[in-house]
């Protein structure tokens, strides 16, 4: 039976006093088709590969009525899909004219990652609840941008893509196994992600006459259209993602971080050593010296040590996956599988109950991921991967790829949110962007921000 309104708001606050997660007062708001069939209106940003899955996902649980892509072709592909547009939603070429909507109650952003911090927190200032894939930051500022506007905006609801956080008997066991001590006191994690695919020269093109390239290239610097750079090829250039480190970083060293108790705010790594960071391009402070291949890491292994001790190898090396090792046991998870000696003997047996799985999702019932999300924007709370405890994650995943593209160790302060005594390091905490791509600072910190990153 569905928990009543009262009893979710009390279960709710319950778990979150025990984890020190921000829970937020909330109000419902209605739907803007609530009186016809009380189903959200969604518009979908963003439906390339990955927002065409996204989009039919959404289907699911309300009405398509919008699809944007700057990819013509890309819309009015998802505009007349059976299991998107139906052939009755809008399709648009600028994202802006999603957001003006009005009868719009949902936005699922699925852009490249230089997009997602801009997209979103426009949205959130439209009113719009916002299910955004990751990894959901280019930066360490915008971790900070996001987060803040997701404080102001209180009532709405705000779920990353990371659905390594609905695997009820992989990754949700690992963690529930981790945080229950059963492999005691945890000295070091591995997140085994592999490197960066390696590819080029590439020769400039003439973009496709759908395409705008223009808005595509939108916040990052101008420059030559190259099939390689753009659409899922968009990921090995560190112009608009950060390669492996938040590819699938923004996965497995999520997950680790928060079995280890790191995703709460003022956590993370102290130190972080690059000096073990191979590129497949030339570096000279940082930057690639040639701009027609791709540029992320191929090679690396990344260790971030914590003030408690714990170190985190971030590394290409290795089976995919993240390997837990404590004082009783080694634990391996991916997403084909879970070993060692735990999960052989059973340690767990009986230790992972539906409180368990309540506790890691917030005081929810253990369900699909969208699911999830639409369950929060109707009952409120926070969703199973919400933003406060991804940027945290993120924060990791962009220190990895800084200190790497700088070959050297680099100094972070958690709590302060500041590369220390390493002036060079520092500049790469923030991107200006192109003049007219800024990104909008709103909420309570949004005047000390704009002050620290000048």
């Amino acid at each position: 039976m569905p928990q009543s309104r009262r009893q979710f708001l009390a279960n709710s606050a319950a778990v979150t006093a025990a984890t020190t997660i921000p829970y937020f007062a909330w109000s419902p708001k209605a739907f803007a088709n609530d009186e016809k069939n009380d189903r959200p209106q969604i518009g979908c940003i963003g439906v390339g590969d990955m927002g065409t899955g996204d989009a039919r996902g959404h289907a699911h649980f309300g009405d398509i009525v919008a699809v944007c892509d700057v990819d013509m072709r890309h819309a009015e592909r998802a505009k007349n899909d059976e299991g998107i547009g139906k052939g009755k939603a809008d399709a648009f070429e600028d994202y802006r004219r999603v957001l003006d909507r009005d009868d719009i109650d949902v936005v699922s952003i699925v852009t490249p990652d230089h997009w997602h911090v801009k997209i979103a927190i426009e949205a959130l200032e439209a009113g719009k609840h916002v299910f955004c894939q990751k990894p959901l930051t280019l930066t360490l500022e915008e971790n900070q941008l996001i987060r803040n506007a997701c404080k102001k905006h209180k009532d709405l609801v705000f779920t990353v893509g990371t659905q390594q956080r609905s695997d009820r008997g992989l990754f949700l066991r690992a963690v529930n196994m981790v945080q229950k001590g059963l492999l005691g006191d945890v000295t070091k994690v591995t997140c085994a992600i592999n490197g960066s695919p390696t590819g080029g020269p590439f020769q400039p093109e003439v973009p496709p006459a759908e395409l705008d390239w223009y808005m595509w290239l939108g916040p990052a610097p101008l420059t030559d259209y190259m099939t390689r750079r753009c659409h899922y090829e968009f990921r090995w250039w560190y112009e608009y993602s950060g390669g492996k480190f938040t590819d699938w970083g923004a996965h497995h060293v999520d997950i680790a971080t928060w079995a280890i108790g790191m995703d709460k705010e003022g956590k993370g790594p102290i130190e972080i050593d690059g000096t073990d960071v191979h590129h497949p391009v030339p570096y000279k402070d940082g930057y690639a010296t040639v701009d027609n291949s791709y540029n992320t890491s191929d090679d690396f292994d990344v260790v971030c040590k914590f003030e408690n001790g714990l170190e985190m190898h971030v590394t290409s090396r290795g089976e995919n996956g993240i390997l837990f090792e404590g004082s009783k046991g080694r634990l391996f998870v991916n997403r084909g599988k879970i070993t060692g000696k735990p999960i052989e003997e059973k340690w767990d047996e009986g230790k992972f109950t539906d409180e368990d799985l309540a506790a890691l999702f917030h005081g929810k019932p253990h369900e699909d991921h969208k699911q999830n999300f639409y369950r929060c924007i109707r009952e409120g709370g926070l969703p199973v991967s919400d933003v406060f405890t991804h940027v945290q994650a993120m924060n990791t995943c962009h220190l990895s790829a800084i200190a790497g593209r700088l070959g050297r160790k680099i100094q972070w302060d958690p709590v302060k949110e500041q590369i220390v005594g390493d002036d060079q390091a520092a500049t790469f905490f923030a991107r200006t962007p192109r003049p007219g791509f800024e990104i909008l600072r709103v909420g309570p910190e949004a005047e000390t921000q704009t002050a620290q990153s000048k």
